[in-house]
């Protein structure tokens, strides 16, 4: 018999190119800055910091609530930390939490929650925290942090789809948008929010893509599979993937691109990175949603 335990994995995303631009060592060095100072920020709350991996950390904490109120204190925190390093050093957090019973053995943990946790954190963009709706189960009453249900996604090694919560931690967002309303039964009737097929919209331009057609392009040059003619449109702008039963927007561009999802939650800025792509929602290339002439490429996944 396991023990129930709120599994926290905290996974610094873009350690890769840091090690292309900077070097070993240098990158080494930032990346072990980053995770100790993630691993002192869990322990202050009460976690147990059960080993760091390379550019991650794994973590337990007997209450959910506690993990979620750590993680959501360690985005507000790490923003101000991103604020001051170079854009060479420019590594987001993204994070996984899942509850479930977990087997310790020696200094290690071992169980379903752990390899949830760690998928949540791979499937989810920088800055952003994913929960499982075991952990939501005692936790969603919380006052300091927002939830917002993305559906049952699938996590890749499982049969059954997961049901899946984002946590909005931003502060300055209303919570109007983002309060669950349905208690964690309800979900049961969301069919699956990464399903097999994406519709991209621009003004005349409506197409379907079924997932065995991916990867497509978007891009102003005609050879890509969705054109969108604007001249802060990078020739090859972003990148529509299907991994591990996921839909993955890759921004390949030069000025970014801004997504942003049905029924609220802050905009998220992509910068030669990528997010899982869930539900409905609206893509800005090359500038912010804040630029009325933005062009903006809707999507629906089914």
């Amino acid at each position: 018999m396991g023990i129930p335990s709120t599994v926290v994995f905290a996974d610094l995303y873009g350690s890769t190119g840091v090690f292309e631009s900077l070097g070993n060592v240098r990158a080494t060095e930032a990346v072990t800055q980053a995770t100790q100072w993630i691993a002192e920020r869990i322990s202050a709350h009460g976690g147990r910091v059960v080993k760091l991996l390379g550019d991650g950390v794994l973590a337990l904490f007997d209450v959910s609530a506690d993990a979620i109120t750590s993680v959501v204190d360690m985005q507000r925190s790490y923003q101000l930390r991103l604020a001051r390093l170079p854009p060479t050093l420019y590594m987001p957090l993204r994070i996984g939490i899942a509850r479930g019973d977990v087997e310790l053995v020696a200094d290690d943990c071992y169980g379903d929650a752990v390899n949830m946790a760690a998928r949540l954190s791979e499937l989810t963009g920088p800055h952003q925290i994913w929960v499982n709706a075991l952990a939501m189960e005692s936790s969603h009453h919380m006052i300091d942090a927002r939830f917002r249900l993305l559906g049952p996604i699938m996590i890749r090694g499982r049969t059954e789809p997961c049901t899946v919560f984002q946590v909005e931690w931003q502060e300055d967002q209303n919570s109007e948008f983002f309060t669950v309303q349905a208690t964690i039964n309800e979900t049961d009737k969301f069919t699956d929010a990464l399903g097999g097929e994406i519709t991209l919209s621009w003004q005349d331009n409506h197409q379907a893509f079924k997932a065995f057609e991916l990867p497509i392009h978007i891009g102003r040059i005609r050879m890509v599979e969705f054109v969108v003619n604007d001249p802060r449109v990078s020739r090859t702008h972003a990148r529509v993937d299907w991994r591990n039963g996921s839909m993955v927007l890759v921004d390949v561009s030069s000025y970014g691109c801004w997504v942003r999802f049905a029924g609220g939650g802050a905009d998220l800025l992509l910068r030669r990175e990528e997010c899982v792509l869930h539900g409905r929602g609206d893509i800005a290339l090359g500038t912010s949603f804040g630029d009325l002439s933005a062009p903006v490429v809707s999507f629906v996944i089914r």
